[in-house]
């Protein structure tokens, strides 16, 4: 096996990070609650999330993606009306990063919270009830509170290492990330894998010889784990009746469960690092022409939503679109969807059949049915019998299939699409369908969609190194 400490050096904060983080959150926590004293709010605030739990990775250059998220959480008595949560939460989330000269958005999780931009990092300012159990509840946010106290008393110090050589490995096979746009494994997921399985090798071998759909891990023997149907299955210990790994998608457990085996029998550094992707616009113009399909990108704008709620809408019309043309009996080959989360979304379809002839062998009654026979042959007099059964033909309503899809997309057709409301506004007022081959010509291509466009040729690209 291979030596993990140099990989840890580079993923692990160092003495100076753990100092400047810690000494920021320290900054932010005593400006909040100078500020609650001075204006006579009851709340405290607390410091949680993987900071406080000793689990997160270096925001050093070795990093991909955006970097350390603090998670600052004011948290509220229970007494506390929800408004007042809200007002009095978000005014001193406001207050604190204005005094340390911050810029902030708001957003929207279970109730809205601040995200400030202090100092190089990105700080969430989360209000909250003070619970001390599940039955407390009163928002999502608030097991924030129960989770971070689960693994600060039940991980082991070493086993933080394991934690974060979990995700690193995670991040960089593609599972890591519980959004929905990723639908793979969350931080807290992670650190509930190592403490049952006990260190990173652990959690490896346990997914390739154990894991298969509704494969079951219940920490704390609630024996609830029977009520969900979920691909995995890992009873919260902080909710008997809460599944931690509801949000993992069958492909991202079954990706990790692919890159866990090759890891396994050939062990790399490589594993642990950004993977080298190699890819022009020649080379996938000729690896999309040699497949023999007919590939095309619907473009279209997209609307002024979370990342959340965005990337469900543009699956749920990707899926819709699909099932449109094959009811047709246009075949799809596959599909797969991609947002900049800023301006642009797109949807692939990867056709085997593009164009159908015009008419098609159509199934009527019995030829024992004397009525209904009677009623199809009024309406169909150049019908025939094949064994007991009338066949007929019938004029297709679509021969092609863009002029499916372009209809589907007009005011009358995309009734029949299954959109959310933001995006249907959108697709309704503008979108470009495109040959793939076409625009892979183009030259001012966006470089994140030939990216997308690689990893739809290459879907296992991540799963293992040479």
């Amino acid at each position: 096996m291979i030596d993990f400490n140099p990989i840890l050096n580079d993923i692990e904060p160092s003495q100076e990070e753990v100092e400047k983080v810690r000494g920021l959150a320290d900054k932010l926590i005593n400006i909040i609650n100078k500020n609650a004293n001075k204006l006579n709010i009851k709340a405290e605030t607390v410091l949680l999330g993987s900071v406080a739990k000793n689990t997160w990775l270096s925001n050093g250059k070795s990093q991909e993606g955006k970097g350390l998220d603090i998670d600052i959480f004011i948290k509220f008595p229970l007494t506390t009306s929800l408004d007042d949560l809200k007002r009095y939460g978000l005014e001193l989330a406001h207050k604190c990063v204005e005094e340390v000269d911050g810029t902030y958005e708001e957003r929207y999780a279970s109730h809205p919270y601040l995200t400030g931009f202090i100092e190089g990092y990105e700080v969430d300012l989360v209000p909250c009830y003070d619970i001390t159990d599940s039955s407390e509840l009163k928002s999502a946010v608030d097991r924030t509170l129960l989770h971070t106290r689960f693994v600060v008393d039940n991980l082991e110090s070493k086993q933080a290492r394991d934690v974060r050589l979990l995700k690193r490995f995670m991040k960089m096979v593609g599972t890591y990330g519980s959004e929905f746009k990723v639908g793979g494994f969350s931080g807290y997921l992670c650190e509930l894998l190592v403490i049952h399985y006990g260190s990173f090798l652990k959690v490896l071998k346990g997914a390739v010889e154990d894991w298969k759909p509704g494969y079951k891990i219940d920490l704390m023997n609630y024996g609830t784990a029977g009520q969900f149907k979920d691909p995995l299955i890992v009873v919260d210990p902080t909710d008997q009746n809460r599944n931690v790994s509801a949000a993992l998608t069958l492909q991202k457990m079954a990706e990790f469960r692919v890159a866990a085996g090759n890891f396994l029998k050939n062990p790399k550094k490589s594993y642990f690092y950004p993977k080298t992707i190699d890819y022009n616009r020649e080379t996938l113009r000729k690896e999309f022409q040699e497949r023999k399909t007919h590939s095309v990108l619907l473009t279209f704008p997209i609307p002024n939503i979370s990342a959340d709620a965005l990337h469900p809408q543009i699956q749920k019309t990707e899926k819709s679109l699909v099932k449109i043309l094959e009811n047709n009996e246009f075949k799809v080959l596959g599909s797969d969807s991609w947002s900049d989360e800023d301006s642009t979304g797109v949807i692939l379809l990867e056709m085997n059949t593009w164009k159908l002839t015009p008419f098609r062998k159509y199934a009527g009654p019995l030829v024992w049915d004397d009525e209904n026979t009677q009623r199809f042959l009024e309406k169909h007099p150049l019908s025939w019998v094949e064994g007991e059964r009338w066949f007929t033909l019938a004029r297709r309503d679509y021969q092609e299939a863009e002029s499916l899809i372009k209809e589907t997309l007009t005011p009358q057709g995309i009734r029949n699409l299954r959109v959310g409301k933001h995006l249907k506004k959108k697709l309704l007022e503008n979108y470009d369908l495109v040959d793939v081959p076409d625009l892979l010509i183009r030259e001012d291509i966006n470089e994140d969609v030939l990216k997308f466009l690689y990893t739809y040729l290459h879907k296992n690209e991540l799963l293992t190194r040479d």
